[in-house]
């Protein structure tokens, strides 16, 4: 027998199907911990490595110790079969952005994409151009450059509006400065690096960023965290220094100063967003001063700049003066429109700043400010349903304000409703608003006609609204069970992507016509797709199919309303070879989080590949789930744990009665609220599943209430409103959440369950997990559990991800016996 000191081997990871081009030093970035293993004579390192994927099973014995007792080498092979795999679906890119420009040689595209690099852990973001011909015959082409141009260190680019200049931000990775570089079409003209004292990182988070060109291109206004504030100095000795000082001072050492509260999940660490203009010529970054700091700003866009009228930095404002709740996944939290006025120069330096607008005091939420063309309207969309119920998400509404043509602001406006909440729609009807942002340029030609994405039920459709009339029309095709995303406009046409849970990514074109009846609609042509795929995951994807399960639920409950009581959709994927043999593939039951989110008709790495190694899926929307209007939606809060677990049995059940799974092979898999399902379900349903699966899931309300970053979801969905809420619960608080979580079930559950839990995570503090866990195996219920001491809630960094769904597949193929 060999003791050896193991850093993996290059060999293994080609033996995991890593693409090892790049240079052997981006290992040094994976941070391995060292550990001293036993091998015998005929095991060799790389299988030991290998070894590693798993980290505790059910004795919390260390993870290369356990394995080398208790992996044997089939189970070690499908470790290394499987991992290969499932790297050639995580390869496959993402599409994130588009943008179409007028050139003297025609429309230009450009695409960001992204794609997962496993080395170093993050995402690779690149980009890729073509130019678009439109033949004689009305048809259309994409002709993409042969190869994308990876934005290295990139952490945000963004196109001018006539597509003349790129800027691209580089946000740094300590106390270094951010860069600024001006881009033209052949080289960088201007690079400026605005130090730490101005600010700190420009947010590209997807919330609070906001980064916006002006209409002449002189000028960016962004969204940057504010510089850091003083804190106490001390010498060598401890005295306190006087004058305290951002900068470093050989002989003295800072302290920590007031703590602040930061806005939770991904936010730890974020300094409060702040407002400031760069003049792209000279470099000067301006702060915008005026804006409390009790206000956190974000989404920032550029008023018209009419002749002779104040120009205005129109923004989303959220309010943290006293607790700041967290607010990823969270549109519950108050908001406004703001406006302040911008003049080059003005106010001078020792000046306080312009005053503040709130152009939204009549309604608890607006955000995503966008002007029409012709500077006449400024839209916006609210949440007002969800901070007003406290459900994390609701049903939207979009409204706009008429803007004056003199830039003179009125001390209150009228907010005009574009589209209101939806309670019940009819079948096949619009559901409702549930939108995750809107384009930055997106209008059609007249002018009033504005183009978004938005959920319906199980899908993703592309809507037009016409500001003036309020009629919502579906520009995505009507009888597709597709998901679509419009990217960007290319005049009235549109450009957008199309998934499907067995179809990767796709960019398709709608050309605008209209009828004799003056209606306008799409006619919608497929184009070269910038996505390839190899060999293997088309012929893997190709004996895949779908379809939208409608599923009639069995509540009787009192007080449902009506649309609380329509059926509920569960999206059905399987092999078309599925009963082949007469018998149903294994069957996952997949449950998304939220609970007010969706899992909708999109395509995604992980499920295509759990699909594609034998196991049909049954995707539950259930009641309370986005896109089938507000009254399904807020029947849930007040009801978790019942309601939702009815539902996704009602499903299971469902599949089992039409042949679509064997009763014998059906297994759960979910996080966040997914998670709290899953452990409701094999608590409730003991005899159901062969075997779970559960990613930073909720187990106890009770425990997570008090050092969880949204307390108040605790209250909303145990109660089934805010008003309960309170930083201090009551004994009957407790033991209601207790009464609610699937801590309470614990005493049925013989399950074999694997966990999958972020150290960093704010959202569902990993104590929530680990105690259910021991719980669990003080029970003897077997378990295995995966902790990932860098990731928070998503558990969705590119290692994270990768072997989090390894560890799934093989656990789920040890208890289906696949």
């Amino acid at each position: 027998m060999a003791r050896i000191f193991t850093h993996p081997p290059i060999s293994c990871f080609t033996k995991l199907g890593f693409d090892l081009s790049s240079s052997h030093r981006h290992l040094r970035r994976l941070h391995f911990r060292p550990t001293f293993i036993t091998l015998s004579p005929t095991q060799s390192p790389c299988k030991n490595w290998i070894r590693r994927f798993v980290a505790m099973d059910s004795s919390g014995t260390d993870s290369a110790k356990e394995l080398h007792v208790g992996l044997d080498s089939t189970t070690e092979e499908e470790y290394a079969t499987q991992s290969k795999l499932l790297q050639e679906f995580i390869n496959i890119p993402s599409i994130d952005k588009a943008w179409i420009f007028n050139s003297d040689s025609g429309p230009q595209a450009m695409l960001a994409l992204s794609q997962a690099n496993l080395l170093a852990n993050k995402r690779k973001k690149f980009m890729l151009s073509g130019h678009i011909s439109k033949e004689s015959n009305q048809s259309v082409n994409f002709h993409w450059a042969p190869f994308p141009i990876e934005m290295t260190g990139a952490s945000a680019f963004i196109p001018s509006p006539s597509g003349l200049k790129l800027l691209v931000i580089r946000n740094p990775e300590n106390e270094s400065p951010t860069k600024f570089e001006i881009w033209n079409s052949s080289q960088l003209e201007k690079e400026f690096h605005i130090p730490q004292k101005l600010h700190g990182s420009v947010y590209v988070d997807g919330w609070f960023e906001g980064i916006s060109w002006n209409s002449d291109e002189t000028r960016v206004a962004y969204v940057a965290e504010e510089a850091s504030r003083p804190k106490p100095t001390f010498d060598h000795l401890g005295y306190y220094k006087k004058g305290n000082s951002l900068d470093k001072d050989i002989g003295s050492w800072k302290g920590e100063g007031d703590w602040e509260e930061e806005w939770g999940e991904a936010y730890a660490g974020k300094r409060q967003p702040a407002l400031f203009v760069i003049d792209v010529d000279s470099g000067e970054v301006k702060p915008i001063k005026g804006i409390p700091r009790s206000i956190s700003v974000g989404q920032v866009v550029w008023s018209p700049n009419s002749n002779g009228s104040a120009q205005y930095l129109v923004f989303a404002g959220w309010l943290g003066d006293k607790r700041k709740l967290g607010i990823k996944y969270c549109y519950n939290r108050p908001c406004a429109i703001y406006a302040i006025k911008f003049i080059p120069g003005e106010p001078k330096d020792d000046a306080n700043g312009f005053p503040i607008h709130n152009l939204t005091k009549s309604i608890s939420s607006g955000f995503c400010p966008r002007f029409s063309k012709d500077g006449k309207f400024l839209v916006f969309v609210s949440a007002k349903t969800a901070v007003d119920s406290g459900a994390h998400w609701a049903t939207e509404s979009l409204h706009r304000i008429d803007w004056p043509s003199d830039g003179k602001l009125p001390e209150s406006t009228n907010i005009i409703d574009v589209i209101q909440v939806v309670n019940c729609p009819d079948d096949g009807c619009f559901p409702g608003l549930y939108v995750t942002g809107l384009l930055s340029d997106p209008w059609l030609s007249d002018g009033h006609s504005l183009m978004l994405s938005t959920y319906w039920r199980s899908c993703r459709a592309i809507l037009s609204v016409n500001l003036l009339s309020g009629e919502v029309s579906r520009a995505s095709p009507d009888d597709s069970d597709y998901s679509w995303s419009v990217l960007a406009l290319d005049g009235d046409n549109i450009v957008a992507v199309s998934s499907s849970p067995v179809s990767v990514p796709e960019i398709k074109y709608g050309k605008k016509v209209v009828d004799s009846a003056g209606k306008h609609s799409w006619q919608w042509s497929n184009i070269q797709n910038p996505i390839r795929c190899s060999e293997k995951v088309m012929s893997e994807l190709s004996s895949l199919q779908f379809k939208i399960l409608k599923v009639p639920i069995s509540d009787d409950s009192e007080g449902l309303t009506k649309g609380a009581k329509n059926p509920i959709e569960a999206i059905y994927v399987s092999s078309s070879k599925s009963k082949e043999n007469g018998k149903c593939d294994p069957l996952i039951a997949v449950l998304h989080g939220g609970p007010h989110s969706v899992a909708p008709c999109s395509f995604s790495r992980n499920m295509a590949y759990l699909s594609s190694i034998g196991y049909s899926q049954l995707i539950v929307n259930y009641r309370g789930s986005l896109g089938y209007g507000e009254d399904a939606l807020q029947s849930l809060p007040g009801k978790v744990g019942s309601q939702d677990v009815k539902d996704v049995l009602t499903a299971v059940d469902h599949a089992i009665k039409l042949g679509l799974a064997d009763p014998s092979k059906i297994t759960v898999l979910g996080g966040s609220h997914g998670g709290f399902l899953t452990t409701h379900l094999i608590g409730q349903a003991p005899d159901k599943f062969v075997a779970a699966a559960a990613r930073n899931p909720v187990c106890n309300l009770a425990s997570m209430v008090g050092i969880t970053d949204i307390p108040d979801w605790c209250f909303v969905e145990a109660y089934g409103d805010q008003t309960h809420y309170t930083e201090a619960p009551s004994p009957e608080d407790l033991s209601r959440f207790h009464q609610m979580s699937p801590i309470s079930h614990i005493s049925k559950v013989k399950t074999p369950t694997l966990f999958l839990l972020g150290t960093q995570d704010l959202r569902v503090p990993i104590s929530n997990g680990f105690q259910y866990v021991r719980a669990l195996k003080e029970k003897g219920v077997e378990v295995k559990v995966l902790v990932f001491p860098n990731d928070n809630h998503p558990l969705d960094r590119p290692q994270t991800d990768f072997e989090s769904f390894l560890n799934i597949a093989v656990w789920f193929n040890k208890y289906c016996k696949l």
